[in-house]
């Protein structure tokens, strides 16, 4: 029993130590070098190792462009509860890429991330429920999410940054938003 613990333990350390290297390699733009040490990670399951191979696939960074590939590594991930893959899961159901077009899949994957404060997440729910897409309109649900999204501290101020730009070349869905949450 000892040694099986002691095995566990080993892999997950195992596990750890190659995401922590990959990532860093990703992080400096050494996408070739990168993707054996992530791969290997999220095969051991590391949920952040197996999110960094859906971006790997979803970018074309350090392997050929793969959205089915890319969807099927957020997805591993997002059913470990890792919030930036359900957004991802969600986004891919939305635009269906990797897997077919599925505005409810999307919804659902956005609550579960945007449940986690993810403020991708908050967003595109947002607008699913402003728009009913996935969802019935709820106006009152759009503007609660969308002003969370925008007011969260992990990416609302690039949210409203690209609402403000978005609004500035005459985009009529960021004209509304920020009407919407009064900004």
């Amino acid at each position: 029993m000892v040694a099986l613990v002691v095995a566990i333990a080993a892999g997950a350390q195992s596990a750890e130590k190659l995401y922590t290297d990959g990532k860093a390699l990703y992080d400096a733009e050494k996408y070739n070098e990168a993707f054996p040490k992530l791969k290997a990670a999220a095969e051991k399951g590391h949920k952040k190792a197996q999110y960094r191979m859906g971006r790997c696939y979803d970018k074309g960074y350090g392997v050929g462009e793969n959205d089915k590939l890319a969807f099927e590594w957020y997805m591993k991930a997002a059913k470990q509860d890792h919030a930036k893959s359900q957004y991802r899961v969600g986004k891919c159901y939305k635009d269906g890429e990797g897997v077919k077009k599925d505005r409810k899949q999307a919804v659902k994957w956005f609550t579960k991330a945007a449940s986690q404060d993810n403020a991708d997440a908050q967003y595109a729910l947002g607008k699913c429920y402003l728009k009913g897409k996935g969802v019935a309109t709820d106006k009152k649900k759009a503007k609660s999410l969308l002003t969370k999204a925008v007011k969260n501290p992990d990416g609302g101020d690039e949210i409203m940054a690209e609402l403000r730009e978005e609004a500035a070349d005459g985009d009529e869905d960021a004209k509304a938003i920020l009407t919407l949450i009064g900004k």
